[in-house]
């Protein structure tokens, strides 16, 4: 290509820059001489190399005022690989303006205005995508709305289409690249349309038609026609399709739309306002540069706010359902609790012949528990009395659950036996009769439980029983921490075990050593409750109870981490009458008995202490 420029000498202040605006390689000769290449056209012997034309600085371009000088520009191209498959130079703004000779001020002018343009384009893309990612969010968590997928699926494909039409080249920005992103840009803007299309439906909740059908497919093959075409009659075509399914769809809805689905209205009437103004206004003002942004802003911004509008309202009509839902449930519940109470009543008269043996052993409990302060005058007695009353209650809880379990059951079983089916009415039946079962288990157990109380609360026969120490200490530990803990809500500490399964039985008075047992646990939750009370960084307040078997004899250790007894009153604490608690919390003779009644068991009552850290008593028995 050669062409004859002549410059006007009215232009000899003027400088001017050169810009070549294709992709194809080109050399730019003046009369002749080579001044500046773009890409490589292979004239050197290289291989071919396309030129990218965005954002390269300009080339200063001076010429001889007043002289006619011979422009040539030798330029080589190849033909795309993707749709449409035409040259390189073509795409974008072609041949039309296929070199560029321009001042520096209109190039800084133009360079403003293009920083301007992707900065909006910026944007446009970025809320998009945040709401794309809003409505996936909101899809996952609310799955049962299946609108809510739609919507995520809808934006996503509306974010891609800005993308792709709106992408920002860089120096590495090939031409391959730029042409899928056109063919991208081309399919995307019809699955754009008929994801809007079908999400209006289900918001409409209107079914899909044989000729919607028809005008998707047809949308979708306009969107394939762009791709191979590159002009605006297939978009032309879609949009008029798209606007037709929107007006009627519309129309024929109206008079059953109501509450979010309004949001989705004004948002498609929006769209479309914002995109006529641009359109119109490209036509009557082409300058007004920031009108344009403006109304390309509320084009790509006015349906995912809207969508946004119809998810925030939709929550609101879903609360609603939920208030109005959880008030028939409440009320179901109230004539279910009336049934029950009716069918408690029938089997009243039965459970109170069940409980009522457990209501005697307690106030016999009660008649015990005095027994037990007269005679043994310990200042554990109230937390044992508790503890005793948590065991028991724990059986009493199985008694009345199953006793309810049996009365639905019974009802059960009547209607399956007036419907008929007497074999799920035989399998009920077994199951009322595991029930009675498991209420008879928990009845002895609270029997026993109380049967040993008052064991333990009689005076001592003098007569020795094989014994099983293990469960005779693991009982009185749980005794004293649940007794302390009904004393004092606030009190809390560790309890750990280490029995020694081989010891088996040993002949013992059980009510005597459990006595000893019990006296030196409270000693030890007592101990380490008053370190606990000093509020030392990091303490936890534990209890340990051991059992051992050596040397022919059998040990029961109870330690604590508590502050530990000083030397000079350690020789006291066996005596009568003394102790180290304040007035009116101990009697001093805990540890006394304690001690004589292991000695009368030809054992021994040891104590191992370090001051600050805490004491470990040890009942030494024969094992024999």
């Amino acid at each position: 290509m050669r062409i004859k420029i002549k410059l006007d000498p009215a232009f000899s202040d003027t400088l001017f820059d050169l810009y070549m605006n294709i992709w194809a390689a080109s050399d730019v000769y003046v009369d002749g001489s080579l001044i500046c290449t773009f890409g490589n056209t292979g004239v050197n012997g290289k291989a071919f190399e396309e030129y990218n034309p965005n954002y390269k600085p300009p080339l200063p371009f001076n010429l001889e005022k007043g002289n006619e000088h011979i422009l040539a520009i030798h330029f080589l191209d190849f033909l795309s690989a993707l749709p449409p498959y035409n040259l390189k130079s073509e795409m974008g703004n072609g041949i039309r303006s296929f070199i560029l000779i321009t001042t520096p001020e209109f190039r800084k002018l133009d360079l403003d205005l293009t920083l301007t343009f992707h900065a909006f384009r910026t944007i446009w893309l970025t809320a998009n995508i945040i709401l794309c990612l809003l409505f996936w969010l909101l899809a996952f968590q609310n799955r049962n709305e299946r609108n809510f997928f739609f919507i995520a699926v809808y934006t996503t494909v509306l974010a891609f289409t800005i993308y792709c039409d709106q992408s920002i080249p860089t120096p590495g920005f090939t031409y391959a690249f730029y042409a899928f992103l056109r063919v991208a840009w081309a399919i995307l803007v019809s699955l754009c349309g008929i994801f809007s299309l079908l999400l209006m439906l289900r918001i409409f909740k209107r079914k899909i038609s044989l000729s919607f059908k028809i005008s998707l497919w047809l949308i979708f093959a306009a969107g394939i026609a762009l791709v191979f075409f590159q002009n605006v009659y297939p978009l032309i075509f879609e949009l008029v399709l798209i606007i037709i399914n929107y007006a009627y769809y519309i129309t024929t809805s109206w008079k059953t739309l109501k509450g979010a689905q309004w949001a989705v209205i004004v948002g498609i009437i929006l769209t479309f306002s914002f995109g006529l103004s641009l359109v119109t206004g490209g036509m009557v003002a082409p300058e007004n540069y920031s009108l344009g942004l403006l109304f390309s802003t509320g084009l790509f911004l006015s349906s995912p706010l809207s969508l946004l509008v119809y998810v925030a309202m939709r929550f609101k009509e879903i609360i609603k359902e939920v208030r109005e839902n959880a008030k028939q449930v409440v009320k179901l519940s109230e004539e279910k609790k009336e049934q029950a109470l009716n069918q408690q009543k029938i089997l009243q008269k039965e459970v109170n012949r069940q409980t009522a043996e457990l209501r005697n052993t307690l106030d016999n409990l009660k008649s015990t528990q005095s027994q037990l302060i007269q005679s043994e005058k310990m200042a554990s007695l109230g937390e044992l009395t508790a503890g005793i009353a948590h065991e028991i209650q724990n059986p009493l809880n199985f008694v009345n659950n199953f006793s309810d379990v049996n009365t639905e059951l019974i009802d059960e079983a009547k209607q399956e036996i007036d419907n008929g089916n007497t074999n799920e009415a035989k399998i009920i039946l077994h199951d009322v009769k595991e029930n009675e079962l498991k209420i008879n288990h928990h009845g002895k157990r609270a029997d026993a439980i109380v049967k040993g109380m008052l064991q333990h609360s009689r005076s001592s026969n003098g007569i020795e029983e094989p014994t099983d120490i293990n469960a005779l200490a693991d009982e009185y530990l749980r005794l004293s921490y649940h007794g302390l803990r009904a004393k004092d809500k606030s009190f809390n500490a560790i309890m750990k075990t280490d029995f020694d399964e081989s010891i088996g039985k040993i002949n013992v008075i059980p009510q005597d050593i459990g006595r000893v047992v019990l006296n030196l646990i409270n000693n030890a939750f007592y101990a380490v409750d008053e370190k606990k009370k000093q509020n030392q960084d990091g303490y936890e307040p534990t209890v340990s109870v051991s059992t051992k078997k050596m040397n022919g004899k059998v040990e029961i250790g109870v330690k604590d981490n508590g502050n530990g007894i000083p030397q000079k009153v350690l020789d006291k604490i066996f005596q009568p009458f003394f102790t180290t608690k304040p007035t009116g919390q101990g009697t001093g003779l805990g540890l006394s008995l304690s001690y004589d009644i292991v000695k009368a068991h030809g054992g021994e009552l040891k104590v191992e202490t370090k001051e600050g850290e805490g004491s470990e008593f040890i009942i030494q028995l024969l094992s024999n």
